[in-house]
């Protein structure tokens, strides 16, 4: 029998709060990939599907495109998805004319391990669970009769999940189309109410009850799906970016459009070093999965001086991308002007007032005094050469015949080709230090002492503790500035404060200001 399955994007996913703010609610990473995925890989490879769009319709379009090239989706734009009058009903209703046979209705926050039955009879996929506050739920009776019950019904049997299979689609659509007629401005309008009136007028359903389901349609459903999930992957959510991890290719995605076009030509830039780009649109692109070992879980002493010839050699090669009075411009935006701006970000967002402080037993003056004391002249003094920008193990690929680079910067101060290898060096260093398996485990900390003394320190694997050893060797055989390197480390901490969770950036500021000051007081860095 041929049938169809509808999946409804529409709708602006409040529920997740600012997840949605620059993408579809479907968009939203789970495990490895968004919600629609786990959605679209339920079903055959022939599927024909259905897809409602509205909120972030090209990005629902674009996507789908190009993670699933010769799969058949046919996309409705629904006109009223937000805002009075509309519901998950009328949207169903704007895909009507496209599903005049048997169909799969797919809510698009609902993930399920199993493979739905077909729509050769009607039937309502529900769960046992114990909880029913957030949703309409079933109750049955011992005659097999059937009992809509509304969101937070105590005494019910199963839960609905937003997955049903209808083979009488005439009679559904009828209901539902009338449903809409008698109330247009219903925002309740869903598949339940057609059901339960098909249900009234003697229409048999069976439940079909799925042993796993997901909800990632809110927050808090969302946290446990991402643990519980089988792909689970942990990635720190950047509103406005996300990666997702295929087989064989990654999609990247980004709402400002020019940050992923920059990052598509400086793919090119780094040709040989970074992953190809298969297809790129206004805010994804997509580029061939590197085979081999994340860095950061292989790194060693043994093989990092490797490494790190091998970025000097292929990486951080010279090229004078502009003047040099202009590249010391560039570099004093990117240092000074925009590590005053984070910090005022900072203290401004976690009402932090700017004073001398007793940081790990040092005296440590007011940090916008300490930015003041460096000498921006002698840190600006860089030759230009080719960059990566977010030089992190956790973006390298140890490869079967070498490296592979991954997440590259988009621009270093506006510039695509040429940059500053010593930011390279200290992000590498940052990294190092500041790990991010050891953040996830919440492997750091920081103290308020009763007499206003701050304490902040952070754990260190003793593998990439040696690691550091050789980056510092490194910057000694080559004649590399070690005290610059130490000032832009610090300088990165401070900068990526305003930008992480509590009690993270308390403690990026901290460690961050404890160690400018340092490196501008010791000199040299530090093993």
């Amino acid at each position: 029998m041929e049938h169809k399955v509808l999946i409804t994007t529409s709708g602006s996913g409040r529920r997740l709060g600012n997840l949605t703010k620059y993408t579809n609610s479907a968009l939203v990473r789970v495990g490895k990939k968004p919600a629609i995925s786990y959605i679209v890989e339920t079903y055959p490879t022939d599927t024909k599907f259905v897809i409602t769009v509205g909120h972030f319709a090209d990005q629902v379009k674009d996507f789908l495109h190009m993670a699933y090239p010769d799969r058949n989706f046919e996309f409705i734009d629904v006109a009223n998805y937000d805002g009075e009058g509309s519901s998950l009903g009328l949207s169903m209703l704007a895909a009507k004319e496209s599903l005049q046979c048997p169909f799969i209705f797919h809510a698009s926050d609902t993930i399920i391990a199993e493979a739905p039955p077909g729509p050769d009879k009607n039937w309502i996929g529900v769960f046992r669970g114990e909880d029913a506050s957030q949703y309409a739920s079933w109750s049955e009776g011992e005659d097999g009769s059937l009992v809509l019950l509304d969101k937070g019904a105590r005494d019910f049997d199963f839960i609905h999940i937003g997955l049903v299979g209808i083979k009488d689609y005439k009679a559904f659509w009828h209901k539902l189309g009338s449903a809409h007629k008698n109330n247009p401005d219903d925002s309740t309008l869903n598949d339940c109410i057609a059901i339960a009136a098909l249900l009234k007028d003697g229409t048999k359903f069976d439940l079909e009850e799925f042993a796993t389901w997901y909800d990632v349609g809110n927050a808090a459903s969302l946290r446990h799906a991402r643990e519980a999930i089988p792909d689970s992957f942990h990635n720190l959510d950047k509103f406005e970016e996300e990666i997702f991890i295929f087989e064989d290719f990654a999609i990247k995605f980004f709402f400002n459009e020019k940050t992923l076009a920059n990052r598509v030509e400086r793919a090119r830039i780094l040709s040989g070093l970074v992953p190809k780009i298969e297809a790129s649109s206004k805010n994804f692109y997509r580029y061939t999965l590197a085979k081999g070992d994340l860095y950061s879980r292989v790194a060693n002493a043994k093989d990092f001086g490797e490494f790190l010839s091998w970025a000097k050699g292929r990486l951080w090669l010279p090229h004078e991308e502009v003047s040099k009075s202009e590249f010391k411009v560039v570099c004093q935006k990117f240092y000074k002007d925009k590590t005053i701006e984070r910090i005022n970000k900072f203290l401004s967002m976690n009402f932090v007032k700017d004073e001398t402080q007793i940081i790990n037993g040092e005296k440590i003056p007011p940090v916008l005094e300490i930015i003041e004391k460096i000498d921006f002249n002698w840190l600006t003094e860089a030759k230009q050469t080719g960059f990566h920008g977010d030089f992190i193990l956790e973006n390298i690929i140890k490869t079967k015949d070498g490296y592979a680079l991954i997440d590259w910067r988009q621009d270093f101060g506006g510039l695509l080709s040429s940059g500053d290898m010593y930011y390279d060096l200290a992000k590498l260093n940052h990294n190092l230090m500041v790990n991010h398996d050891l953040v996830d485990k919440e492997h750091f900390y920081v103290r308020h002492k009763a007499n206003g003394d701050i304490e902040c320190e952070i754990l260190v694997k003793h593998s990439l503790a040696e690691c550091r050893r050789v980056l510092v060797d490194f910057l000694n055989k080559n004649g590399y500035d070690k005290k610059k390197v130490g000032v832009l480390t610090a300088l990165i901490w401070l900068n990526m404060s305003p930008l992480h969770h509590h009690p993270f950036n308390i403690f990026l500021f901290h460690f961050g200001k404890y160690h400018l000051w340092r490196a501008l007081n010791l000199g040299a860095l530090k093993e």
